[in-house]
Protein backbone atom coordinates (compact mmCIF):
# COMPACT_ATOMS: atom_id res chain seq x y z
CA UNK A 1 0.00 0.00 0.00
CA UNK A 2 1.35 3.42 -1.02
CA UNK A 3 2.17 5.48 2.10
CA UNK A 4 2.99 8.81 0.46
CA UNK A 5 2.61 10.53 -2.86
CA UNK A 6 4.45 13.52 -4.31
CA UNK A 7 3.08 15.46 -7.28
CA UNK A 8 3.92 18.65 -9.09
CA UNK A 9 2.30 21.58 -7.31
CA UNK A 10 -1.34 21.60 -8.48
CA UNK A 11 -3.74 24.33 -9.55
CA UNK A 12 -7.30 25.06 -8.44
CA UNK A 13 -9.24 25.81 -11.61
CA UNK A 14 -12.34 27.12 -9.82
CA UNK A 15 -12.03 29.12 -6.60
CA UNK A 16 -14.05 31.71 -4.68
CA UNK A 17 -11.92 33.98 -2.48
CA UNK A 18 -14.49 36.69 -1.71
CA UNK A 19 -12.98 39.97 -0.47
CA UNK A 20 -11.83 41.96 2.56
CA UNK A 21 -11.70 40.01 5.85
CA UNK A 22 -12.97 36.77 4.30
CA UNK A 23 -10.33 36.96 1.58
CA UNK A 24 -7.56 37.45 4.13
CA UNK A 25 -8.87 34.52 6.17
CA UNK A 26 -9.38 31.91 3.45
CA UNK A 27 -6.61 32.71 0.97
CA UNK A 28 -3.75 31.05 2.90
CA UNK A 29 -5.52 27.68 2.79
CA UNK A 30 -5.46 27.68 -1.00
CA UNK A 31 -2.04 29.26 -1.33
CA UNK A 32 -0.38 26.57 0.84
CA UNK A 33 -1.08 23.86 -1.75
CA UNK A 34 -1.96 25.41 -5.12
CA UNK A 35 0.38 27.30 -7.40
CA UNK A 36 -2.41 29.10 -9.24
CA UNK A 37 -6.16 29.44 -9.10
CA UNK A 38 -8.88 30.57 -11.47
CA UNK A 39 -10.61 33.16 -9.29
CA UNK A 40 -14.35 33.67 -9.63
CA UNK A 41 -15.65 37.23 -10.26
CA UNK A 42 -19.03 37.15 -8.48
CA UNK A 43 -18.29 39.81 -5.91
CA UNK A 44 -20.73 42.57 -5.07
CA UNK A 45 -20.43 44.46 -7.36
CA UNK A 46 -19.06 41.83 -9.76
CA UNK A 47 -15.76 42.08 -11.61
CA UNK A 48 -16.91 43.30 -15.02
CA UNK A 49 -14.09 45.63 -16.16
CA UNK A 50 -10.37 45.46 -16.70
CA UNK A 51 -9.77 48.02 -13.96
CA UNK A 52 -11.87 46.02 -11.49
CA UNK A 53 -10.04 42.81 -12.39
CA UNK A 54 -6.67 44.44 -11.93
CA UNK A 55 -7.67 45.94 -8.58
CA UNK A 56 -9.06 42.62 -7.29
CA UNK A 57 -5.87 40.83 -8.26
CA UNK A 58 -3.84 43.37 -6.33
CA UNK A 59 -6.00 42.88 -3.23
CA UNK A 60 -5.43 39.13 -3.46
CA UNK A 61 -1.67 39.53 -3.80
CA UNK A 62 -1.59 41.94 -0.87
CA UNK A 63 -3.47 39.40 1.28
CA UNK A 64 -1.00 36.58 0.65
CA UNK A 65 1.16 35.44 3.58
CA UNK A 66 4.70 36.73 3.27
CA UNK A 67 6.92 34.45 1.22
CA UNK A 68 4.02 32.67 -0.48
CA UNK A 69 4.18 31.93 -4.18
CA UNK A 70 0.64 31.93 -5.57
CA UNK A 71 -0.78 33.37 -8.80
CA UNK A 72 -4.44 34.43 -9.00
CA UNK A 73 -5.81 34.10 -12.54
CA UNK A 74 -8.63 36.57 -12.91
CA UNK A 75 -11.96 36.16 -14.68
CA UNK A 76 -14.52 38.62 -16.00
CA UNK A 77 -18.18 38.37 -15.05
CA UNK A 78 -20.23 38.20 -18.27
CA UNK A 79 -23.32 40.40 -18.46
CA UNK A 80 -25.85 41.05 -21.21
CA UNK A 81 -24.21 44.43 -21.86
CA UNK A 82 -20.55 43.39 -21.66
CA UNK A 83 -18.45 45.26 -24.21
CA UNK A 84 -16.44 42.88 -26.44
CA UNK A 85 -13.65 45.47 -26.54
CA UNK A 86 -13.32 45.27 -22.74
CA UNK A 87 -12.86 41.51 -22.98
CA UNK A 88 -10.26 41.83 -25.72
CA UNK A 89 -8.32 44.45 -23.77
CA UNK A 90 -8.42 42.41 -20.57
CA UNK A 91 -7.14 39.31 -22.32
CA UNK A 92 -4.43 41.05 -24.32
CA UNK A 93 -3.20 42.91 -21.23
CA UNK A 94 -3.16 39.60 -19.32
CA UNK A 95 -5.60 40.78 -16.70
CA UNK A 96 -8.35 38.29 -17.60
CA UNK A 97 -7.57 34.63 -18.20
CA UNK A 98 -11.19 33.67 -18.90
CA UNK A 99 -14.78 34.88 -18.85
CA UNK A 100 -17.41 33.46 -16.49
CA UNK A 101 -20.99 32.93 -17.61
CA UNK A 102 -23.59 32.75 -14.86
CA UNK A 103 -27.16 32.29 -16.08
CA UNK A 104 -29.02 35.10 -14.33
CA UNK A 105 -30.42 33.79 -11.04
CA UNK A 106 -28.64 30.43 -11.11
CA UNK A 107 -26.42 30.77 -8.03
CA UNK A 108 -24.77 33.10 -5.50
CA UNK A 109 -24.52 36.70 -6.77
CA UNK A 110 -25.68 35.72 -10.27
CA UNK A 111 -28.35 38.39 -10.54
CA UNK A 112 -26.16 40.37 -12.97
CA UNK A 113 -25.68 37.31 -15.21
CA UNK A 114 -26.68 36.43 -18.75
CA UNK A 115 -30.37 36.21 -19.60
CA UNK A 116 -29.95 34.78 -23.12
CA UNK A 117 -26.94 33.55 -25.11
CA UNK A 118 -27.91 35.67 -28.11
CA UNK A 119 -27.32 38.79 -26.03
CA UNK A 120 -23.62 37.95 -25.60
CA UNK A 121 -22.98 36.47 -29.05
CA UNK A 122 -20.61 39.32 -30.01
CA UNK A 123 -18.51 38.68 -26.90
CA UNK A 124 -18.36 34.93 -27.55
CA UNK A 125 -17.30 35.55 -31.14
CA UNK A 126 -14.40 37.72 -29.96
CA UNK A 127 -13.43 35.13 -27.37
CA UNK A 128 -13.23 32.28 -29.85
CA UNK A 129 -10.99 34.40 -32.03
CA UNK A 130 -8.69 35.07 -29.06
CA UNK A 131 -8.69 31.48 -27.80
CA UNK A 132 -10.08 32.76 -24.50
CA UNK A 133 -11.98 30.17 -22.43
CA UNK A 134 -15.60 30.58 -21.43
CA UNK A 135 -16.38 29.14 -17.99
CA UNK A 136 -20.02 28.15 -17.56
CA UNK A 137 -22.20 27.55 -14.54
CA UNK A 138 -24.27 25.03 -16.45
CA UNK A 139 -27.77 25.11 -15.01
CA UNK A 140 -31.10 25.98 -16.54
CA UNK A 141 -32.96 28.75 -14.73
CA UNK A 142 -36.33 27.79 -16.18
CA UNK A 143 -38.62 27.64 -13.11
CA UNK A 144 -40.39 24.68 -14.66
CA UNK A 145 -37.23 22.53 -14.52
CA UNK A 146 -36.67 20.49 -11.35
CA UNK A 147 -33.61 21.59 -9.39
CA UNK A 148 -32.04 18.14 -9.80
CA UNK A 149 -32.52 18.25 -13.59
CA UNK A 150 -31.19 21.75 -14.28
CA UNK A 151 -27.73 20.66 -15.41
CA UNK A 152 -29.03 18.06 -17.85
CA UNK A 153 -31.54 20.55 -19.23
CA UNK A 154 -28.83 23.17 -19.68
CA UNK A 155 -26.67 20.75 -21.68
CA UNK A 156 -29.50 19.92 -24.07
CA UNK A 157 -31.03 23.37 -24.44
CA UNK A 158 -28.06 25.74 -24.12
CA UNK A 159 -24.62 24.12 -24.16
CA UNK A 160 -24.99 21.88 -27.20
CA UNK A 161 -26.37 24.70 -29.41
CA UNK A 162 -23.69 27.09 -28.10
CA UNK A 163 -20.88 24.73 -29.05
CA UNK A 164 -22.37 24.32 -32.51
CA UNK A 165 -22.80 28.06 -33.04
CA UNK A 166 -19.26 28.91 -31.86
CA UNK A 167 -17.14 26.03 -33.20
CA UNK A 168 -13.78 27.43 -32.05
CA UNK A 169 -14.83 28.57 -28.56
CA UNK A 170 -13.04 26.90 -25.65
CA UNK A 171 -15.50 25.98 -22.91
CA UNK A 172 -15.17 24.69 -19.35
CA UNK A 173 -18.37 23.27 -17.89
CA UNK A 174 -17.83 24.09 -14.25
CA UNK A 175 -18.43 21.82 -11.23
CA UNK A 176 -20.29 19.12 -13.13
CA UNK A 177 -22.65 17.00 -11.06
CA UNK A 178 -24.45 14.54 -13.34
CA UNK A 179 -23.91 11.44 -15.42
CA UNK A 180 -25.20 13.39 -18.41
CA UNK A 181 -22.50 16.04 -18.03
CA UNK A 182 -19.77 13.46 -17.42
CA UNK A 183 -20.73 11.51 -20.54
CA UNK A 184 -21.17 14.65 -22.67
CA UNK A 185 -17.70 15.97 -21.89
CA UNK A 186 -16.05 12.54 -22.03
CA UNK A 187 -17.46 11.91 -25.51
CA UNK A 188 -16.16 15.19 -26.94
CA UNK A 189 -13.10 14.75 -29.15
CA UNK A 190 -12.53 18.39 -30.15
CA UNK A 191 -10.17 19.24 -27.28
CA UNK A 192 -12.05 22.52 -26.69
CA UNK A 193 -14.49 21.23 -24.07
CA UNK A 194 -13.48 20.39 -20.50
CA UNK A 195 -15.00 20.17 -17.03
CA UNK A 196 -14.05 20.77 -13.43
CA UNK A 197 -15.23 18.52 -10.61
CA UNK A 198 -15.48 19.40 -6.92
CA UNK A 199 -14.47 17.18 -3.98
CA UNK A 200 -17.97 17.19 -2.50
CA UNK A 201 -19.58 15.84 -5.67
CA UNK A 202 -17.05 13.00 -5.74
CA UNK A 203 -17.46 12.06 -2.09
CA UNK A 204 -21.17 12.57 -1.37
CA UNK A 205 -24.59 12.17 -2.89
CA UNK A 206 -27.69 14.17 -2.00
CA UNK A 207 -28.42 12.06 1.08
CA UNK A 208 -25.66 14.04 2.83
CA UNK A 209 -27.91 17.11 2.92
CA UNK A 210 -30.62 15.28 4.89
CA UNK A 211 -28.90 12.67 7.10
CA UNK A 212 -30.16 13.15 10.65
CA UNK A 213 -31.81 16.44 9.74
CA UNK A 214 -31.21 19.33 7.35
CA UNK A 215 -27.44 19.73 6.81
CA UNK A 216 -26.89 23.23 5.34
CA UNK A 217 -23.12 22.86 5.17
CA UNK A 218 -23.57 20.23 2.44
CA UNK A 219 -25.70 22.60 0.37
CA UNK A 220 -24.07 23.97 -2.75
CA UNK A 221 -25.10 24.85 -6.28
CA UNK A 222 -25.35 22.79 -8.34
CA UNK A 223 -26.72 20.59 -5.56
CA UNK A 224 -25.47 17.11 -4.77
CA UNK A 225 -27.21 14.50 -6.92
CA UNK A 226 -28.18 10.81 -6.82
CA UNK A 227 -25.60 8.07 -6.26
CA UNK A 228 -25.52 7.10 -9.94
CA UNK A 229 -24.26 10.60 -10.76
CA UNK A 230 -21.58 10.55 -8.06
CA UNK A 231 -20.28 7.26 -9.41
CA UNK A 232 -20.22 8.64 -12.96
CA UNK A 233 -18.16 11.63 -11.81
CA UNK A 234 -15.69 9.35 -10.03
CA UNK A 235 -15.39 7.24 -13.16
CA UNK A 236 -14.42 10.12 -15.45
CA UNK A 237 -12.31 12.00 -12.89
CA UNK A 238 -10.10 8.97 -12.29
CA UNK A 239 -10.14 7.72 -15.89
CA UNK A 240 -7.03 9.55 -17.05
CA UNK A 241 -9.03 11.63 -19.54
CA UNK A 242 -7.46 15.06 -20.07
CA UNK A 243 -10.93 16.64 -20.29
CA UNK A 244 -11.42 16.67 -16.50
CA UNK A 245 -9.47 18.56 -13.88
CA UNK A 246 -9.47 19.85 -10.35
CA UNK A 247 -11.71 22.78 -9.48
CA UNK A 248 -12.74 22.93 -5.83
CA UNK A 249 -15.46 25.59 -6.13
CA UNK A 250 -14.45 26.34 -2.54
CA UNK A 251 -16.99 28.97 -1.54
CA UNK A 252 -16.79 30.42 1.99
CA UNK A 253 -19.88 31.74 3.77
CA UNK A 254 -20.14 32.87 7.37
CA UNK A 255 -21.83 30.16 9.44
CA UNK A 256 -24.88 32.29 10.22
CA UNK A 257 -25.51 32.84 6.51
CA UNK A 258 -25.52 29.08 5.95
CA UNK A 259 -27.68 28.22 8.97
CA UNK A 260 -30.45 30.64 8.06
CA UNK A 261 -34.07 30.51 6.92
CA UNK A 262 -32.76 31.03 3.39
CA UNK A 263 -29.23 29.66 3.63
CA UNK A 264 -26.42 30.42 1.20
CA UNK A 265 -25.17 27.85 -1.29
CA UNK A 266 -21.48 27.02 -1.08
CA UNK A 267 -19.00 24.67 0.58
CA UNK A 268 -15.65 25.85 1.97
CA UNK A 269 -13.30 23.03 1.00
CA UNK A 270 -9.94 24.82 0.72
CA UNK A 271 -8.49 23.47 4.03
CA UNK A 272 -9.15 19.84 3.03
CA UNK A 273 -9.42 19.87 -0.75
CA UNK A 274 -6.31 18.04 -1.89
CA UNK A 275 -6.64 15.35 0.78
CA UNK A 276 -10.29 14.84 -0.18
CA UNK A 277 -9.50 14.45 -3.87
CA UNK A 278 -6.66 12.04 -3.15
CA UNK A 279 -8.97 9.95 -0.99
CA UNK A 280 -11.22 9.44 -4.02
CA UNK A 281 -8.38 8.44 -6.32
CA UNK A 282 -7.07 6.07 -3.65
CA UNK A 283 -10.49 4.45 -3.25
CA UNK A 284 -10.76 4.06 -7.02
CA UNK A 285 -7.27 2.52 -7.27
CA UNK A 286 -6.23 5.35 -9.58
CA UNK A 287 -3.33 7.03 -7.78
CA UNK A 288 -1.38 6.95 -11.05
CA UNK A 289 -3.91 9.42 -12.56
CA UNK A 290 -4.00 11.84 -9.63
CA UNK A 291 -1.16 14.13 -10.73
CA UNK A 292 -2.67 14.59 -14.18
CA UNK A 293 -6.07 15.52 -12.72
CA UNK A 294 -4.61 17.90 -10.14
CA UNK A 295 -1.57 19.39 -11.85
CA UNK A 296 -1.56 18.78 -15.59
CA UNK A 297 -4.94 18.67 -17.32
CA UNK A 298 -6.09 22.12 -16.26
CA UNK A 299 -2.89 23.94 -17.07
CA UNK A 300 -2.69 22.24 -20.48
CA UNK A 301 -6.24 23.30 -21.34
CA UNK A 302 -5.43 26.90 -20.36
CA UNK A 303 -2.00 26.84 -22.04
CA UNK A 304 -0.09 27.47 -18.81
CA UNK A 305 3.46 26.33 -17.97
CA UNK A 306 4.04 23.68 -15.28
CA UNK A 307 4.25 24.94 -11.72
CA UNK A 308 7.58 24.83 -9.97
CA UNK A 309 7.91 22.67 -6.91
CA UNK A 310 5.95 19.74 -5.53
CA UNK A 311 3.54 18.84 -2.74
CA UNK A 312 3.59 15.64 -0.71
CA UNK A 313 0.71 13.86 0.99
CA UNK A 314 1.12 11.01 3.45
CA UNK A 315 -1.27 8.29 4.48
CA UNK A 316 -2.19 9.19 8.06
CA UNK A 317 -5.29 10.02 10.06
CA UNK A 318 -6.27 13.61 9.41
CA UNK A 319 -8.96 15.36 11.44
CA UNK A 320 -9.92 18.47 9.53
CA UNK A 321 -10.47 21.74 11.40
CA UNK A 322 -14.20 22.05 12.07
CA UNK A 323 -14.26 25.77 11.44
CA UNK A 324 -12.13 28.76 10.57
CA UNK A 325 -12.50 31.86 12.74
CA UNK A 326 -13.42 35.19 11.15
CA UNK A 327 -13.36 37.25 14.36
CA UNK A 328 -16.19 38.80 16.37
CA UNK A 329 -17.45 35.31 17.15
CA UNK A 330 -18.07 34.53 13.47
CA UNK A 331 -16.68 31.52 11.64
CA UNK A 332 -16.75 29.48 8.42
CA UNK A 333 -17.53 25.75 8.58
CA UNK A 334 -14.97 23.54 6.86
CA UNK A 335 -15.78 20.74 4.43
CA UNK A 336 -15.17 17.38 6.14
CA UNK A 337 -14.79 19.24 9.43
CA UNK A 338 -17.20 16.77 11.01
CA UNK A 339 -15.07 13.77 10.03
CA UNK A 340 -11.60 12.69 9.09
CA UNK A 341 -9.57 11.89 6.00
CA UNK A 342 -6.95 9.16 5.49
CA UNK A 343 -4.42 11.52 3.86
CA UNK A 344 -2.56 14.59 5.11
CA UNK A 345 -0.82 17.32 3.17
CA UNK A 346 2.59 17.79 4.76
CA UNK A 347 4.50 21.01 5.34
CA UNK A 348 1.92 23.77 5.63
CA UNK A 349 4.20 26.73 6.28
CA UNK A 350 1.59 29.38 5.44
CA UNK A 351 -1.30 28.35 7.68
Amino acid sequence: MVQSITIRRPDDMHLHLRDDAVLRTVLPYSARQFGRAIVMPNLKPPVTTVSAGRAYRERILEALPRGTSFEPLMTCYLCDNTDPAEIRTGFEERVFTAVKLYPAGATTHSEYGVTAIDRVANVLDVMQGLGMPLLIHGESTDPGVDVFDREAAFIDCTLAPLLEKFPALKVVLEHITTEQAADFVYADTSGRLAATITPQHLLFNRNAMFTGGLRPHYYCLPVLKREQHRLALRRVATSGSRSFFLGTDSAPHERGAKEAACGCAGIFSAPTALEAYLTVFDQEHALDHFEAFASENGRLFYGLPPNEGTVTLTRERNEAPRKVALGDGKSIETFMGDGELPWRLVDHPNV
